[in-house]
């Protein structure tokens, strides 16, 4: 089966506020909206569009990895012990299995994401 996904039309986003197991909002409630697009059979690849409201949130990708493609908006992110670096629409992003940082979104972010388990 094929599966495609059109991120800039997206419907049928689910919406409820940022949390465990994904990440920990820093300065209140960020609200994020998102749709599971794909899942193979043992779930260590997921895929889908994600939206988040401007915030800044800690993100520990310690089990898994996650790979993003941002379709608007903009955001910076800070590895632990690095230097930030700002991610906008076009932009491609890999936090592989042990990342560790900051996520602060400027303007709301909408990213297609593959979320992955070794």
């Amino acid at each position: 089966m094929t599966v495609t996904n059109r991120p800039l039309d997206a419907v049928g986003l689910e919406e409820k506020p940022l949390g465990p197991p994904s990440a920990e909002p820093l300065d209140g409630e960020i609200l994020v909206r998102s749709r599971v697009d794909f899942t193979n059979d043992d779930r260590t690849v997921i895929s889908g569009v994600w939206e988040s409201d401007p915030g800044r949130s800690r993100w520990e990708f310690r089990s898994r990895g996650e790979i993003i493609h941002v379709v608007s908006g903009r955001m910076t992110v800070q590895r632990d012990g690095e230097e930030p670096v700002e991610i906008a629409a076009g932009a491609t992003a890999y936090f592989p299995v042990g990342w560790c940082g900051e996520w602060t979104v400027h303007e709301r972010l909408r990213k297609v994401f593959v979320v992955y388990k070794p």
